[in-house]
Formats: C-alpha cells, structure tokens, sequence
C-alpha cells in the first residue's frame, strides 16, 4: 500500500491512548504509538501503519463514518485472514482483532506491515525495465488465486463463513436486486445508461454452469490493484482488501481477474487499476491457461464466468454513482465509476458475442 501524507485527522481520530492501553494488555509491542501513516490502497475502509517498540503493525477499521454492516465487515475479514495464517496464499499476517467497538468506536484488526508495492500506483524500476518481469508478475497473480481456490474452506475453519449452496443459482437475480435498489437515491437515471443490462442479466441465467463447481474461499474483488508484489522480484507479497470475501466459485475470482484485465489495445474498464508500462504482460487468454495449469481446474464455461463478474462489478460500481447523484459521494468519483460499469457492461456483451 503506498503512503499518503499525515496529517493531524487520523491521529485526532483515532484514540491513540485506548489503542496503546489495549495493545498492552494483547502483548503487541511496548511503549508508544508513533509514525502513524495513513495507507492507501483502493479501499473505503481505514488503514492505518504505525510502529510500537520495534514492531510494525497495519489497522484496519471502518471508515470514520461507518455504515451499519462496517463493524461486521471488518470482522469477516479479519476471521478470513486468521484462517489463512500459515498457509501458502500470500497475505498479511493477522495478529489480533477487537471485537469490542467500545476501544476505538468501532471493532478494527491489526496486521503485519507487509513490504511490497502496488503497480497500480507505479512500478519500481527494475520492474518497469524489464516486459519479462511484467509477464511474471502477471502469472504470479494467476498462481496466488489457484492456491486460494485450492485450500479446504472447512480445515481451515471457514465451515460456517458463506453459503456456498446454491452459490452460482443466486448471483443473477442477488445482483439485479441491489441495482433496483438504487432507485431509492433522487436524480439517479436508473439503468437506461448502462448498455445490455437485461440482454447480460437474461445471458446469464439462460447459460449458468450445470455441471457444478468446488467450492472454496473467494476473494471477491482481484484485480491487480489489490495485491502487493515483492519489491526485488516479481513475487506476490500479499492479497490484501478482503472486505467481499465469501465461499463460492473460486473460478469468479480468475473472472474478476480478467474482467478488470487490459485488452489486447491496453484498453481497461476502471482507469483506477491501470498499470503502466502494461508491455510484457500475459494476455487474458494466457492467465486463464495459466490458470488451468496450477489449478486442475475445468474453465470450459470461463465466458460465463467472465460475463458474470463484469455484471457484478459493473452494478457495485454504479452504486457509488447512484449516492453520487444523491449527493452522498463525490461527483468526479461518482461519474468516473459510472463510465467504468459501461465499459463493463460493453465487455459483458462482447464476451457474450465470442462465447
């Protein structure tokens, strides 16, 4: 995660005192909190690093003003993370979560700091050097999602975390609800902006997988601008933002992968995720045979797939154009978003027409 300039707003609020007092009674570090940064990293929620003694600790708690599911979010993520802890999938350590809202006013986790980069921020230099570097990197992010997809969800005591019944059956009517939810927000233009919605959503269930899948642990939302790469090589240092994770069809987190992926012309939905340089990176069709090789994994309705996290992504995008538009969000933000679910969709429909 890259670092965004202190200021006064993080320290003020967030009660430094309680967080040491608890600390000290968790047997995390010793003496004061200090070097309080502020991370950024594509997420809503707060991060925060900081050290104590001579450890580096990361917390991560909802935003400043929290919506009604935030506490239980950043409890979802923070049993996810506990479950993956010695594991061979790339993430940070989680090291104690507060379940006691009464500390700092909402619950919040801590984790190891994890040295590493985020490409959709900039390359470093030997990495920006070298396409064969940039082709790893991309592999390495297909590797990383196969050994998620490849851990027992119940050994791992995530038995109880999702529903993965029926997991696939849902997805279409599930996410076509939370659109029609945003018509509660004024001046929003309902769906009459976004090409093929009912073409998409009617694909979809028409075309839905009968064979079955594994159910495993989903990330819910990876693309590369979620996880850090090795400073020196062209390693995963860790998945990180597992605020959508669940158990299902681990396949929709290639998907995602390659929903959000740069075409053949560097062409992306979200400009948010964009890295460059983008030479050297594998092609889409590449991460899904990579994909297959790693996982074992049958990809034979990949399109579907593919379509499916388009529509997903695109409806949770025009959620924020939606409070946009109602004056909830920001406008430049909100607007940016609303072309990104467009160029989704667009993708949606030409998936739909090579399928």
């Amino acid at each position: 995660m890259d670092e965004i300039p202190s200021g006064p707003s993080a320290r003020e609020a967030l009660d430094v005192e309680r967080l040491t007092q608890w600390m000290e009674a968790k047997r995390l570090g010793s003496g004061p909190v200090r070097e309080l940064v502020p991370l950024v990293g594509g997420t809503q929620n707060v991060v925060l690093r900081f050290r104590r003694g001579s450890r580096e600790f990361v917390l991560r708690r909802p935003p400043w003003h929290p919506r009604a599911e935030s506490n239980g979010t950043i409890l979802r993520e923070a049993q996810v993370l506990g479950a993956l802890n010695g594991s061979a999938v790339p993430h940070p350590q989680m090291l104690a979560v507060c379940e006691d809202a009464s500390v700092l006013g909402t619950t919040f986790y801590l984790m190891s700091h994890v040295a590493g980069f985020n490409a959709t921020t900039g390359l470093p230099e030997m990495q920006r050097g070298s396409p064969q570097m940039r082709y790893r990197m991309g592999l390495a992010l297909v590797e990383a999602a196969a050994q998620l997809a490849a851990l027992d969800h119940r050994k791992v005591g995530l038995a109880a975390f999702g529903k993965p019944e029926g997991f696939l059956e849902r997805q279409t009517q599930r996410w076509q609800r939370q659109l029609e939810s945003y018509g509660k927000y004024p001046k929003w233009p309902g769906t009459t902006e976004i090409p093929g919605i009912g073409q998409v959503a009617r694909w979809l269930e028409q075309n839905m997988p009968k064979s079955g899948y594994r159910a495993g642990i989903l990330h819910g939302d990876y693309h590369i601008g979620n996880v850090l790469f090795c400073c020196d090589s062209t390693c995963l240092a860790a998945i990180v933002d597992w605020e959508l994770a669940t158990i299902g069809d681990p396949l929709l987190d290639l998907a995602w992968l390659v929903a959000t992926w740069p075409d053949e012309t560097g062409f992306v939905p979200n400009p948010a995720i964009r890295v460059q340089p983008w030479e050297g990176f594998p092609s889409a069709t590449e991460l899904i045979a990579h994909y297959a090789r790693c996982s074992g994994r049958d990809l034979q309705a990949m399109p579907w797939y593919v379509v499916l996290a388009c529509f997903k992504l695109g409806i949770i995008l025009e959620g924020s154009y939606a409070r946009a538009c109602a004056g909830e969000a920001s406008m430049e933000a909100g607007e940016r978003l609303h072309v990104a679910t467009q160029r989704l969709f667009q993708r949606a429909m030409k998936w739909i027409a090579e399928s």
